[in-house]
């Protein structure tokens, strides 16, 4: 089984914006994990580049959790496979 969409984005996290993996879980905020919404943009250009999916710059925010971006990733994939 493949790694999901959530580790790939944690996997995201911590190789690409150096981010605390212990620091990582479904229900952090980005805004937990000090991530502004700048970052957020850098993050979704960074998706798009390694998986393949565009997501909004409205449809996350700060307060959003790691995996509310991975469910949001996910239907984008699951979209583009359709």
């Amino acid at each position: 089984m493949g790694a999901t969409t959530y580790d790939r984005l944690v996997d995201l996290l911590v190789t690409r914006f150096q981010v605390d993996r212990e620091a990582i879980s479904p229900d952090a905020t980005f805004e937990e994990l000090e991530l502004d919404s700048l970052f957020l943009v850098e993050l979704l250009l960074v998706v798009q580049s390694e998986l393949g999916v565009e997501i909004s710059e409205d449809a996350t925010s700060p307060q959003d959790t790691v995996q509310h971006a991975a469910g949001l990733i996910d239907a984008e994939l699951t979209a583009a496979d359709r």
